[in-house]
C-alpha cells in the first residue's frame, strides 16, 4: 500500500488496510513481495500530481498489478490515459470500491468464518429478484400517513454504497433489481446530490444518475414508488433505450384537485395526463402502475366521478386502490365530513370494475405480441412467469404453455395467446 496526500487520505488508507486485514490479506513493504499494489493517491496541487503519477508508474514497472484510488482517481480519464493497464480506478473515500477491485483480480482464501455471510447478505426473495432501498424516510406531509413520524425525514444511501450493493446481488445471480424507498424521485436531495465514485465513475447522488448506473448492470431494473417531480422525465428516455425496464410506479392517490389538497398531495390533472401522453410517445411500451385511495374525509361523488373519469383518461395498466382508514396519528383523522363505511365500499367496487375493464382491454391488445417472461415457478396448471409489465406480488402472471422443463430464475421468450382481467396466457417460443 502506497499512501499519498493529505491526513483525509491517510485516514482513507487506514480504512482500506483495516478491511484488508479483516478479512486475511497480509501487508507487504515492497514490490517483490506483493501480488498487488494499491496507490492512495493525491490530486490537490501539481506537484502532488506529478508524484503520483511518477509512484503509478514506478508500481506497474516493479509490480504490474496495480489499483488506483483517492484524489486523482477522480480524474479517471487522465489517470486511464496515461496507464491504460491499471486494474482499477477510483476516486476518494472509496473503500468498498477499492475492495470490489480486490476481490475480481486477487480473491481471499476462504475463510470458514466470513464466508458464511454472502456478499449480498441474507436475503428473503427468490435468488432471481431483490429489493435494493435507495433512501429511509420521507420529506412529505401527507395527511393520510404517519411514516416521517415513524421513519423521520428523508436520509439517501450514498450512491457508491448502493451501487456495491446492486453489483454484489447481481454477482449472486440475481436477474432483476427493484428499487424501492419512501419516495424514489427524491434520491438525492438531502445529500445536496454529492458526488461519490463507483468503478471509477463519478456519480452524483441522483435518482436519474442512479437509474443510469443501475442500467450498466445488465439485469431488469424496476422503479417503485416514485413521485411525479418535473426531472422524472429524464428517465423516461432510458427506458426507452432499454437501460431500465420501461415501468414506472406513480402513486397518484386521487384525481379530484380539492381532495388532493386535503392530502397535502401535488397534483393538476390535466398536466398529469399531458406528462403520460408525452412519456408514451418517448416511450411507447411504458407501463404505469399506480394506487388510490377512495373515501378519503370530505370526498364527493362529483370527486369520486372525477377519479373515474381520470382513469379513463390516463389509461393505467396497472391500478391498485384502498379505501381510506384512519391510522392513528394521522392528520386526516381530523377532517370534517369522514365518509360512511358503505359508501366507501361502494365506491372501492365501482372503482375496481371500470379500472377492470380498462385492464382487460389493455391486456387484450398484447395478443400474439412476444414478450420477454422471468420465470417465477409451477403449480397445478403449469409453469408462470413475469414480464417487464409485472411486479412479483402487487400484478400480474404470464402463464406458459410449454411441454419442456423451465428453470425458475432464467428469461424465456413467449408468445401472448390469450388474457383476462389481470393475466396473460402464451406458448413458449
Amino acid at each position: 500500500m502506497v499512501s499519498l496526500g493529505c491526513p483525509k487520505a491517510t485516514v482513507d488508507s487506514e480504512q482500506i488496510l483495516t478491511q484488508l486485514r479483516a478479512e486475511g490479506y497480509k501487508i507487504v513493504a515492497d514490490y517483490d513481495q506483493a501480488d498487488m499494489v494499491i496507490i492512495n493517491t493525491c490530486g490537490f496541487i501539481d506537484s502532488a500530481v506529478e508524484e503520483s503519477m511518477q509512484t503509478i508508474d514506478e508500481a506497474l514497472h516493479e509490480n504490474g498489478k496495480v489499483i488506483v484510488t483517492g484524489c486523482l482517481g477522480a480524474k479517471s480519464e487522465q489517470v486511464a490515459q496515461a496507464f491504460p493497464e491499471l486494474l482499477a480506478i477510483t476516486g476518494p473515500h472509496a473503500t468498498q470500491e477499492v475492495m470490489s477491485a480486490v476481490h475480481e483480480h486477487l480473491p481471499a482464501e476462504h475463510d470458514p468464518f466470513l464466508d458464511l455471510v454472502p456478499a449480498q447478505g441474507i436475503k428473503l426473495t427468490p435468488q432471481h429478484y431483490a429489493y435494493l432501498k435507495i433512501s429511509e424516510g420521507c420529506n412529505h406531509r401527507c395527511t393520510f400517513c404517519i411514516i416521517p413520524a415513524l421513519r423521520g425525514d428523508l436520509v439517501s444511501r450514498p450512491i457508491d454504497e448502493v451501487m456495491q450493493e446492486a453489483e454484489n446481488l447481481v454477482q449472486a445471480g440475481v436477474r432483476e433489481l427493484l428499487v424501492i424507498s419512501q419516495d424514489t424521485s427524491a434520491y438525492g436531495i438531502d445529500a445536496k446530490y454529492a458526488t461519490r465514485f463507483w468503478q471509477g465513475q463519478p456519480l452524483q447522488t441522483r435518482f436519474v444518475a442512479l437509474a443510469r448506473a443501475l442500467g450498466q448492470l445488465g439485469v431488469w431494473i424496476r422503479l417503485h414508488y416514485v413521485y411525479p417531480y418535473p426531472h422524472v422525465d429524464d428517465v423516461i428516455p432510458l427506458m426507452a433505450q432499454g437501460l431500465v425496464l420501461p415501468y414506472l410506479d406513480i402513486p397518484f392517490q386521487h384525481a379530484s384537485p380539492r381532495i388532493l389538497k386535503a392530502m397535502k398531495r401535488p397534483g393538476n390533472q390535466e398536466k398529469v395526463l399531458e406528462r403520460i401522453q408525452s412519456w408514451r410517445k418517448i416511450c411507447p411500451d411504458l407501463v404505469i402502475r399506480s394506487t388510490f385511495i377512495v373515501g378519503f374525509p370530505g370526498e364527493t361523488e362529483e370527486d369520486f366521478q372525477q377519479l373515474l373519469d381520470f382513469l379513463t383518461a390516463a389509461q393505467l395498466d396497472r391500478v391498485g386502490c384502498f379505501m381510506y382508514s384512519a391510522v392513528e396519528g394521522a392528520a386526516a383523522n381530523d377532517l370534517p365530513n369522514p365518509v360512511d363505511e358503505a359508501i366507501k365500499q361502494e365506491r372501492f367496487d365501482r372503482f375496481m370494475r371500470h379500472q377492470q375493464a380498462i385492464s382487460t382491454a389493455k391486456l387484450q391488445c398484447r395478443i400474439g405480441q412476444t414478450m420477454t417472461v422471468l420465470v417465477e415457478g409451477r403449480d397445478e396448471h403449469g409453469w408462470y412467469g413475469r414480464s417487464y409489465a409485472d411486479a412479483p406480488d402487487i400484478d400480474g402472471l404470464v402463464y406458459i404453455k410449454t411441454d419442456q422443463d423451465m428453470i425458475v430464475g432464467n428469461f424465456v421468450e413467449v408468445i401472448i395467446t390469450d388474457s383476462d382481467e389481470y393475466d396473460l396466457y402464451a406458448d413458449q417460443r
